[in-house]
């Protein structure tokens, strides 16, 4: 691997210059006004694979944003690995939290990354991670080493929910046909302690509407006589929790999958200081569901959080009304045995149920997807963990993770193919959140480390 190591080592200013023009592009899925810039970065990851050294690539439309598809095949006979990323990214609001603007990376050293990180939105979610595997592929392509076939399939709409990924693989599956999907969309333990995500969350995302009079009112002249939807609506959030952090929506747990006395034996065993997560968030102490660890709420258990809620006026100084309506969007992180559909349908009807009567409810959904369960025992898993083991110098830990990737259990069901979750990034990235940024450190781990696998792999597969 010296050779590989050089390489990049020869290359990594312009790798990482490469990924800072990447990072520019606004590429919100989200928001329409967006539209041609998401296009635009499709094309940028197009011309970026072929300069790598795929034989052909691809934009293929959707009914929504296009997959960009590559592909090398140098031996039918040798094992194909099947590369997923995604190349939009969340919103930048709120923009005026951003030390720096969202679309304009800056590299800064701090005291997790004394070696400097690129601050941008999309830096470790997941542009900066997608990127990897284009420049790993590069490299093994200039260097000779490349040990499997490849396919890429970046597509454009993950943080969205992925609505026309499902149409694409059946559409697509015989041009899709591998051995292993390999992504890096997930986090380490650490810097010093490298670790595979064995386990993602399933979600089912809603939003909710309650009115109350037909019209916003004076809340002088109509205040305590008529209902504010903002005070109702807060009070029907507030019961969707009971003090001991357990989710009250009738049939919730019904399917939920216990996990097993060793394996929460083997999470408490894993590198975590609480001390530092609380400082290091800024909080005085954490909470979540009584009877579990800290590790164990934010990846075996399900939940339910507000992750917006609106209504009345909220421009400068005052108004003073008593609003029609008001709205929140909830997400519910689910574990395996719970659907996503299933869930959804029975908050719905919770919802509905607890309503006062002198409100109305509705409920939308939105997008959702399945929990995922990544096995340990297989080829994929041991060249995923050889891989980082050489890279690291150390062997991974088998992690769950508590975000979700959706389509993990799409790629099962529709191509039969496990998936391999080998991220980079940390929990400190910020992704989501104003001033996301991703290690220069961990940039270049992931691109030493990507060969490794495809060399691990091969190895496995043609024994």
């Amino acid at each position: 691997m010296s050779t590989l190591n050089e390489y990049i080592s020869k290359n990594f200013d312009r790798f990482t210059d490469e990924l800072i023009e990447l990072l520019k592009i606004p590429s919100v899925s989200a928001d329409p006004a967006y539209k041609d810039d998401v296009h635009n970065c499709a094309a940028f990851i197009k011309e970026s694979l072929e300069k790598a050294g795929v034989d052909k690539a691809e934009i293929v439309p959707t009914k929504g944003y296009p997959v960009v598809y590559g592909e090398k095949i140098i031996d039918p006979k040798l094992p194909t690995v099947l590369v997923y990323g995604h190349y939009d990214v969340q919103p930048a609001d709120p923009v005026e939290l951003w030390d720096s603007p969202a679309f304009e990376p800056v590299i800064k050293k701090t005291e997790l990354h004394p070696e400097g990180a690129i601050f941008a939105r999309g830096a470790c979610d997941d542009k900066g991670q997608m990127y990897m595997h284009v420049k790993a592929f590069e490299t093994m392509v200039k260097t000779d080493t490349l040990a499997c076939n490849v396919k890429f399939m970046i597509e454009g709409e993950e943080e969205v929910g992925s609505e026309n990924l499902a149409h694409f693989l059946k559409a697509e599956k015989e041009r899709l046909a591998a051995d292993v999907i390999l992504v890096s969309d997930t986090a380490l333990v650490s810097k010093d302690v490298p670790s595979i995500t064995t386990g993602l969350r399933g979600l089912s995302y809603v939003e909710v509407e309650v009115t109350g009079p037909n019209r916003d009112l004076h809340s002088g002249v109509y205040g305590g006589a008529v209902a504010n939807p903002i005070n109702v609506l807060c009070d029907m959030i507030a019961s969707l929790q009971d003090e001991d952090g357990r989710i009250t929506v009738e049939g919730f747990y019904d399917n939920v999958q216990m996990v097993s006395h060793e394996e929460r034996k083997a999470m408490s065993e894993i590198p975590f200081s609480e001390e530092d997560y609380k400082k290091k968030l800024g909080i005085k102490e954490v909470k979540g569901e009584k009877g579990y660890s800290t590790i164990e709420r934010a990846s075996i258990r399900p939940t339910l959080d507000v992750n917006g809620i609106w209504g009345g006026y909220i421009g400068e100084g005052a108004k003073t009304v008593l609003p029609s309506k008001a709205y929140a969007k909830i997400s519910m992180r689910l574990v395996p045995n719970q659907g996503p559909d299933e869930i959804t349908e029975k908050f719905k009807k919770h919802f509905e149920k607890i309503a006062p009567d002198y409100v109305s409810v509705k409920v939308t959904p939105h997008h959702g997807g399945e929990p995922a369960v990544i096995p340990v025992d297989s080829d994929e898993y041991r060249a995923a963990s050889k891989a980082m083991e050489a890279a690291f110098g150390k062997e991974p830990v088998p992690a769950r993770g508590g975000g979700s990737i959706p389509i993990v259990s799409l790629f099962e069901k529709v191509l039969g193919l496990k998936t391999v979750l080998m991220g980079f990034g940390l929990d400190t990235d910020a992704i989501h959140s104003p001033n996301e940024h991703y290690g220069l450190f961990n940039y270049r781990k992931g691109i030493e480390t990507i060969p490794q696998f495809f060399a691990e792999y091969a190895k496995l597969k043609n024994n």
